[in-house]
Order: structure tokens, then C-alpha cells, then sequence
């Protein structure tokens, strides 16, 4: 699909989609609980779907309802701890990096015959960190690198070891599945620990289905910082009914474009208390001169002079799409630091970062893992690739607030992996945009 955009200011009100980190978390905690769940969750997405395609697969059985999900854990199928009645199936994981890096150790503490598949580039994004402890902890896996691949043997409980340098989600994954152990597990992560907010957000969704981990902040021999999560054998309670926040990454896109339009964005449903890091987005908007306000369940940027700045985004990585077209019209220079996690996304991001942008006028640069961006009034327009990846289509979208010309996006679709409504909401908005099946 191609979207054709003409530009004009973004402005009004728009609401928030449901969290698709926070979806993920909650839905498979319910999938591991001890009774049914019911889980407020407004929108849905094709990661979201992936993951409850895969707990399906897997014995649970989530029924939509109005607002939201039913869902009546996979524990009923057990027999005697392992998943013997589900035998050779087959978990989709799409496209989503969460839905394979968090099932494949639940469903290996599951003791899962199963066989893990999905797009050709999640076939490509690294795993072998995760695996490797995997196997070492008695699971088996049969594959060549990559996917498919099929699972088999249960994990151990006991201590599992990672660099805190690989991606937030092979140590969430660990947490989700330490409670279905016959035993007190650690989890051991060596070094400052990258994306940390999103390892927070796993244990605030553990801590709300009852599951208590203990952490330990030390040192190693050799002076590296070492956390350790211990989680002693216990079970998943559920508490009956549970909601989904605003999603703020994704609100991170409307609240860009009112720092590069005329008038005030408003997004509503998000909450400044959110355990969600990215609702970082705000004070780094504000950084680059833009005005903000924010109340208990709304958040708003409007534009004033907005400036080049230096920020480390180690901790907020899916965030530098939506920065980076503020950046490219920032007056002076724009220095995004610790990029490196961009590479291993639906796309290499950061390379894609550059040369979309690049395609529309910006100035940039990848400088080693940072990202260099020489501001400019006003950018050209023009056609540029989504990559197949959501978050490079919608920075193209928001770009194109303060472009000369029209803006081009092949493979507009992607937005669907975690924002199908995301270019109604572009009109309603007041945004031109023209979609085209190609």
C-alpha cells in the first residue's frame, strides 16, 4: 500500500491506542494463571496477535469481549507440569521480536513439543544469547539458525547469565517463565543494563498477577555492575480483572508532530505516572524547546523554537523514529547516542533512519552507534520505503508536517504490526493522506 500525504500542520486531539509492550506482558501472565482474566485492552495490533495466536497453540483459550479479552489460562491443560496434550504445535510468531523472545522460554518452562515460525526477518534477528541458556538449562532445539524451529525438553530452574548489552526482552522473557520453574531460579545480568524501563515493566506486570522477585544490585570481580533477579518457585494468581495503559510509544508520533506544526497536539488516555519508558517522550521534547502540559490521562506538546540537542537513547530506543524527524527540522545539530539496538529491529533502523530521512531533505549522518542530524526549516518531500517497519513509516508520516512537497510511503501497511488505526487517526488530526493499494 502507498500512502500519499500532503502536508499540513497536525492538530487536535487523538486518542491513545492500548500499549503493545504492556499487552504482550499482561496476556501471557493471564495465559499462566491460576483462573480466568479478564484484560481491558481498547485496541489490538498484528504483534499483539501474535502473541495470542501463540498461546493458543499452546492450550489457552482467549475469547474477544467488548473492550477487551477473556482469557482462561493454558494451565488447564497441564499434566503434571508439562504440556504432554499439545504435542507438534506449531507457534506463529509473525513478525513480532516480543511474541518469539517471550514464549520461547514460557513454553520451554512449559516443557512444550512445539515448533516456533515467523517472517523471514524475525527469522534474522538475533536469539542465540536466549537459546544458549535455554539449552543449557535441558531444552533442545532442532533447526538451522533462525526459524523454524522446534523445541523440546523442559528448562531447569537455576541460574541463567546475560550481558546487560542484548536486548531487555531475553531477560523478560526469563521473568515470565522463572515462576513456572521447579525452583528457585536467578537471573544474573552483568553490565549496565540496556532498555531497563522495559525489564520494569515485566516486573510491575509479575508484581500485579502476585509473583515476587527479589533483586540484587552488586558488583562483579572485575568490577562490572551485576543485577540478579530471584524468583522463587511460586504461581501465577490472577487478579480478576486487569487493564492495559495508553500506549506511549506510539503517542510519541502525534506529540512530535505538534512540536513541528502550527497548533497544540493532545494525546489522550496516556498518564504521566505510567511505568512505560517512553513516556520519556514528553521531557525529551521539551529539551528541543517545545512546550508540554500533561494531566492525569492526557498528555500535550505545541510548538515554539525547537533546537538541536544531545541525548543518550539507550533506554528508549523506539523512540528515536518519531525524535528524528523533530531533530531534521531542529534548528542546529542533533546527536542521538547509544543507537546500536536500532540495528537488530523489523529493519537495521538506524541505517534506515538516514537514508528515509535523507530521501526527504533531512541532513543526516550515522556516526558509529550515533545518529547526527543537521536541522533544517523545512524539508523537500518526496517517495520513501517503509522497510516493512511500523515505526520508519509513521516517522515518515510525521516528517511529512513540515515538508515542501508531497510525502510517498511504499509499504504504508506496515503501520498494522502495531498501529492499524494510525492513518485514520492522521486525518483526524487534519492530516491529508491518500491510500493506495498497489
Amino acid at each position: 500500500m502507498l500512502a500519499k500525504i500532503n502536508p499540513k500542520p497536525l492538530s487536535g486531539t487523538v486518542p491513545a491506542i492500548s500499549s503493545k509492550s504492556m499487552a504482550h506482558r499482561i496476556i501471557i501472565a493471564a495465559a499462566l494463571a491460576n483462573g480466568v482474566t479478564r484484560v481491558a485492552c481498547d485496541t489490538t495490533c498484528a504483534d499483539i496477535d501474535a502473541t495470542i495466536r501463540c498461546l493458543t497453540a499452546i492450550g489457552a483459550k482467549i475469547d474477544p469481549i467488548e473492550g477487551g479479552f477473556e482469557i482462561h489460562p493454558v494451565l488447564k491443560s497441564l499434566e503434571h507440569g508439562i504440556l504432554r496434550a499439545l504435542a507438534g504445535a506449531t507457534l506463529d510468531c509473525g513478525e513480532s521480536g516480543s511474541t518469539l523472545r517471550f514464549m520461547l522460554p514460557v513454553a520451554c518452562a512449559l516443557g512444550a513439543d512445539a515448533t516456533f515460525v515467523g517472517s523471514p526477518r524475525l527469522g534474522e534477528r538475533p536469539i542465540a544469547p536466549l537459546t544458549d541458556e535455554l539449552m543449557a538449562a535441558g531444552c533442545t532445539f532442532q533447526g538451522a539458525t533462525g526459524l523454524p524451529l522446534r523445541i523440546t525438553g523442559r528448562m531447569r530452574a537455576g541460574r541463567f547469565e546475560l550481558p546487560g548489552n542484548v536486548s531487555s526482552q531475553y531477560i523478560s522473557g526469563l521473568l515470565l517463565a522463572a515462576p513456572l520453574l521447579d525452583g528457585d531460579t536467578q537471573i544474573a545480568v552483568t553490565g549496565e543494563i540496556e532498555s531497563r524501563p522495559y525489564i520494569g515493566l515485566t516486573l510491575a506486570v509479575l508484581n500485579a498477577f502476585g509473583v515476587k522477585v527479589g533483586i540484587e544490585e552488586g558488583a562483579t570481580p572485575g568490577g562490572l555492575p551485576l543485577t540478579v533477579f530471584t524468583i522463587e518457585r511460586q504461581g501465577y494468581r490472577t487478579p480478576g480483572a486487569i487493564a492495559v495503559e495508553g500506549d506511549w510509544s506510539n503517542a510519541a508520533f502525534w506529540l512530535s508532530a505538534g512540536a513541528l506544526g502550527r497548533h497544540s497536539v493532545t494525546v489522550r488516555g496516556v498518564t504521566p505516572s505510567s511505568i512505560q519508558g517512553d513516556r520519556a517522550i514528553s521531557a525529551a521534547l521539551m529539551l528541543f524547546g517545545a512546550k508540554g502540559q500533561r494531566s492525569a490521562r492526557a498528555a500535550t506538546v505545541r510548538p515554539d523554537n525547537i533546537h538541536g540537542i544531545e541525548l543518550d537513547v539507550r533506554d528508549i530506543p523506539d523512540l528515536v523514529p518519531a525524535l528524528a524527524a523533530v531533530a531534521a527540522c531542529a534548528e542546529g545539530t542533533t546527536r542521538f547516542t547509544g543507537c546500536s539496538r536500532l540495528r537488530i529491529k523489523e529493519c537495521d533502523r538506524l541505517e534506515a533512519i538516514a537514508t528515509e530521512l535523507g530521501k526527504l531533505g533531512a541532513n543526516v549522518c550515522v556516526d558509529g552507534d550515533a545518529l547526527v542530524i543537521e536541522g533544517r526549516e523545512q524539508l523537500d518531500g518526496g517517495r520513501v520505503s517503509s522497510r516493512n517497519d511500523h515505526r520508519i513509516a509513521m516517522m515518515a508520516a510525521i516528517a511529512a508536517v513540515r515538508c515542501a512537497s508531497p510525502v510517498e510511503i511504499e509499504g504504508a501497511e506496515a503501520v498494522d504490526k502495531s498501529y492499524p488505526l494510525f492513518f485514520e487517526h492522521y486525518r483526524l488530526l487534519g492530516g491529508d493522506v491518500e491510500l493506495i493499494d498497489e
